[in-house]
This record gives C-alpha cells, sequence and structure tokens, in this order.
C-alpha cells in the first residue's frame, strides 16, 4: 500500500488478523478521533464492522454478498474489505448518509403518492355528500392521526360535523358551534383567500372539537382548508395525542395534497348533489300528469320518452280539470318536433302558455291564435302539432269539442267496435302566421273511447323484419277489440302492442290519451276538484 493512501478521501482502517488497528489514514481519524494504533477494532467501531472483520478473518475467501454497513457516529457506511496476504484486511468505509437519506425519501414519496392515489379513488368512487364526509374523516384518522374532524360550511348557522375517531365509527351530527373560537377555523371555512394548514394550541380547542373516543389529552392539533372549485367545500382539524410526535413538515405536505383532493371530491358530490335537486325539480314540472276521472268521464295516459334513460321528450299532455260538472275539461295532447331536453323544454312553455289561457278554452281557435303567436315570439325554431279536446259530461254520455292543429285525427271507439275518425284538422303551431283549424263536436255514450294519440305509436317500425310501420290501419284494429273497454286499459292496450311491435328498436317519443264516458253511476269529481293539471 502506497503512501496516497493516506489522503484518500474515504477513511481507511487497516485491521490485522486478531483484529488490532495497524494502521488509519487521515480520513479514518477525523471519523474516529480517539482510534489509536493498537487499539482493538471491537473496542474502537460498533458491532457491524468488527462482526464483519470477524467472519472475514475466519473465512478469508468467503467475500460474497452485500459489503456490511451501518451507522458511525451520525453517518452511515458501507465498508468494502480488501483482505492482504498476511491476514490483515483493509477496510475502506464510503459514506452512504446521502444516498440512503434519498431512496428513503423516494420511498416515502412513492408511498404518499400510492396512499394519495387510493385515497383518491375512494373519495371520488360516491357523489353522495354525506358519505365523502364520512370517508375524508375516517381516512384523515386512519393515515394521518388519531382523530379527525371535518367541518362543513355552515347552513344557516348550523355546521355539519363528521367526528372519526381510529377505531371507533364515525358520528355525523348538525349543530350551532362557535369556529370562531377556534384559531385559524373561520378563515379555513372561507374558502377564499386560500390559508395554509396551521398549528394549534391544544389548550385552545373547545370540547366540541375533540371526538368521542379519542384517547388521552390532545398533544397536537393541526386544522387545514379543503379548497373546493372556488368555493369552500371545509376544514379539516387533526388531532393527535401526547404520546405521539407532532406533526413532520412531509405529514403537513401530505395533509395539505389530502386536503386538495378532499376539497375536490366534496365539492363535486356538492355540484352534483345541487344539479340532482335542481334538475328533480325541473323535471317535475315536465313530466306528464296522473290522469284519473273527473267530472265524471274517465281520463288515462301514458307516456314513453326516445330514450330509455330520459323521462321527458317532445310528446306532452295534460288536463285541465272544469271548475264544476257543467263546465268543460280542457284536454291537451301535443307533439313538439324533435325529442330529448331541447323539445322537452319547449314542451314546458307550450303546457305553461296553454295553462295561461285556460280561462279562454271555449274557443280553440282563440288558444291557437295566441299559442301560435308566443311561439313565433320565441327564441326556438321548432314547431308542434296539437289536438284540444274540451269535455262535457250531459247525462250518461260525455260531450266532446275536438280541434287538431296539424295533429294526427282523434280515434273514437263505439260500443259496438267501430272506430271513428273525428274529421278535425288545421296547420301546425310554432311555423306559421295564421293557424286555421276546424273543431269537430261529438258524442261519447257510456263506455266508449275517445283516443289522442301522437305519430310515436303509428310510426313505431319494427315488427318481424323490424322495418315496418305500426300504421294506423293496425292501430284501428288494434282499437276494434278494445271495445267496452274502461279507458286506462284502451291506453295499456295500445302501448303494450307498440312496445312488442318495437321489440328492442329505436323509436320516438309516444303518447297516448283515451276519454272515456263512464258506463254508469252518478257524476263524480276526482283529482282536480278545481282548475290546473290533474297530477
Amino acid at each position: 500500500m502506497g503512501e496516497a493512501w493516506r489522503d484518500a478521501p474515504y477513511p481507511v482502517l487497516v485491521v490485522d488478523r486478531h483484529g488490532g488497528l495497524t494502521r488509519l489514514n487521515r480520513a479514518a481519524r477525523r471519523l474516529l478521533p480517539d482510534a489509536a494504533r493498537g487499539d482493538l477494532l471491537r473496542a474502537t467501531v460498533p458491532p457491524w464492522l468488527s462482526d464483519a472483520h470477524h467472519r472475514l478473518t475466519a473465512a478469508p475467501h468467503d467475500t460474497g454478498g452485500d459489503a456490511p454497513a451501518g451507522h458511525l457516529g451520525d453517518r452511515f457506511f458501507a465498508a468494502h474489505p480488501t483482505p492482504a496476504a498476511d491476514g490483515t484486511v483493509v477496510w475502506w468505509l464510503v459514506d452512504e448518509t446521502d444516498r440512503r437519506q434519498a431512496e428513503t425519501a423516494l420511498r416515502s414519496a412513492r408511498a404518499r403518492s400510492e396512499m394519495l392515489s387510493r385515497i383518491s379513488s375512494t373519495l371520488l368512487s360516491t357523489l353522495n355528500v354525506p358519505r365523502c364526509m364520512e370517508v375524508t374523516a375516517s381516512m384523515a384518522a386512519q393515515h394521518m392521526a388519531e382523530a379527525a374532524v371535518l367541518i362543513s360550511p355552515p347552513q344557516g348557522r348550523r355546521h355539519q360535523l363528521t367526528y372519526a375517531a381510529r377505531g371507533e365509527a364515525v358520528v355525523q351530527v348538525t349543530r350551532q358551534v362557535d369556529v370562531a373560537g377556534v384559531p385559524g377555523l373561520a378563515e379555513a371555512l372561507q374558502g377564499f383567500p386560500p390559508v395554509p394548514a396551521r398549528w394549534l394550541n391544544p389548550d385552545d380547542i373547545p370540547d366540541w372539537l375533540i371526538p368521542d373516543g379519542f384517547a388521552g389529552p390532545v398533544g397536537s392539533v393541526i386544522v387545514t382548508p379543503l379548497p373546493g372549485h372556488g368555493v369552500p367545500a371545509g376544514a379539516l382539524v387533526l388531532l393527535r395525542s401526547s404520546t405521539e410526535n407532532a406533526f413532520t413538515e412531509g405529514e403537513e405536505v401530505f395533509a395539505h395534497l389530502f386536503a386538495a383532493r378532499a376539497g375536490a371530491a366534496l365539492s363535486a358530490a356538492r355540484l352534483y348533489a345541487e344539479q340532482s335537486a335542481l334538475t328533480k325539480t325541473l323535471m317535475r314540472e315536465l313530466l306528464p300528469p296522473m290522469l284519473g276521472g273527473v267530472n265524471g268521464v274517465e281520463y288515462a295516459g301514458n307516456y314513453r320518452a326516445a330514450a330509455d334513460q330520459e323521462r321527458v321528450g317532445g310528446d306532452f299532455y295534460d288536463v285541465h280539470p272544469g271548475p264544476d260538472p257543467s263546465r268543460e275539461t280542457l284536454v291537451v295532447l301535443g307533439d313538439v318536433a324533435g325529442k330529448g331536453l331541447d323539445a322537452a323544454v319547449l314542451t314546458g312553455k307550450i303546457r305553461n302558455t296553454l295553462h295561461a289561457l285556460l280561462p279562454l278554452a271555449d274557443d280553440h281557435q282563440r288558444v291557437l291564435d295566441l299559442l301560435n303567436g308566443a311561439l313565433l315570439s320565441s327564441h326556438h325554431t321548432r314547431f308542434a302539432t296539437l289536438v284540444l279536446a274540451s269535455v262535457r259530461r250531459r247525462g250518461s254520455r260525455a260531450l266532446l269539442r275536438l280541434t287538431s292543429a296539424g295533429h294526427l285525427p282523434p280515434l273514437i271507439v263505439r260500443s259496438d267496435g267501430t272506430v271513428e275518425e273525428v274529421p278535425t284538422h288545421g296547420t301546425l303551431v310554432g311555423a306559421l302566421p295564421e293557424v286555421p283549424a276546424r273543431t269537430v263536436e261529438t258524442a261519447l255514450g257510456p263506455g266508449e273511447i275517445c283516443l289522442l294519440y301522437t305519430d310515436g305509436i303509428t310510426e313505431a317500425r319494427g315488427g318481424p323484419l323490424g322495418d315496418e310501420l305500426f300504421g294506423e290501419d293496425r292501430l284501428r284494429r288494434a282499437l276494434a277489440g278494445c271495445a267496452g273497454m274502461p279507458a286506462e286499459a284502451v291506453v295499456d292496450h295500445v302501448q303494450m302492442l307498440a312496445s312488442q311491435w318495437l321489440h328492442s328498436g329505436r323509436h320516438d317519443d309516444m303518447a297516448v290519451v283515451a276519454i272515456g264516458a263512464a258506463r254508469t253511476g252518478p257524476l263524480a269529481v276526482v283529482s282536480g276538484k278545481n282548475s290546473g293539471r290533474i297530477g
């Protein structure tokens, strides 16, 4: 060994076969300032190195495997031996502290990344707000603290609180609490401007912030906001007992990342809930009404949207009962060009307009003119066909005034099975300045039915080869077999035949309304003794 080894940057120890130090270079003396020639290795260095030397001298030819490694002071070294012919061993110590710290940090980052990925998947697996809050608090208590409390933005003066203690069931309550009494909590709940996570003095937190089942006194507390999509999603409070260390810088960063994902998931869930509630409210106004008996006349209806996943479309019907049996009930069945939500929106406009025109229902032409003007002055480019039927019970018969505006003619099923077409006709609404129409008066005897329907029935394409229309002739033959059937049964029968004809094929919106004169019994007022829609 030359003299150059004395200035080598790595610590070098030369140890004889008996474990005695024979030489050290300058780097080794700086690392082991108390070591001297003649000292025993086991008295100078940690056991991992002295034991490695003992194993090597016992089996000098067995130098395979990983280099022994361990701590010397606050550093971590790997020892690489070079056996000499006289039995001594030269130990080169390579400082691997920085590499090991980098590897540890990388493993920790990978583990946190995998955990965040699992957390994100779990949080985004539900759009139910209470369930999302429960999952957030539970996972926070499981991965970051001994307990967690999620505080939602205020609803009035109350907050929804979700408590999760490790090993305990999650508890959700809504109560009025003083968030201003917790330093930093009010700012975290505002959402904007964004505020960083904040350490709290355990002595400053109120009792309501500590979950039931939390063991021991609170040792460290941190509050972090849950950032949403431009709106506050809440705040998360993490608690640890005094037996655990405070949150490290890395844990604070992890808590911040967790809060970002939880906030996004909560915001998405709340947005979905708001939109779902809004859709339900709007849908309630667009859905066809439930029909029944009104002023001694039977009404039945059925609607099937073009797409099975949709509940509304371009076909519609309404029944506006007369204020008393002596006044007419107005029945409307229509078909807006197109289908889907856009068509459904226009049906809502038409239905509301017709509802406002009820005082003029004695004059069908007047109603159609005003409706046509309203549609032409709107931004919609769609048009509609419809049929109006004013119905009044007189004795055992039902008197009808029927007016078609570009719609398919109503069909009347007489008691003997004869099917008559009502010769009313007119032009559609929403396309031309004028809507001339012819009103036809007729009457239904006991047990007779007048059927209003949309072209979704007659133009249903199916059959044995899947490309044949259901057609008016097939509808008439079907109705001929419905003589004497109640209105509801006739509607169900027509819809059933059309659906069977379609099989699983595509179709347009389909709507059917049957008006029937009751066979016997006194006049009845059911489901709508006042003016308005049935439903």
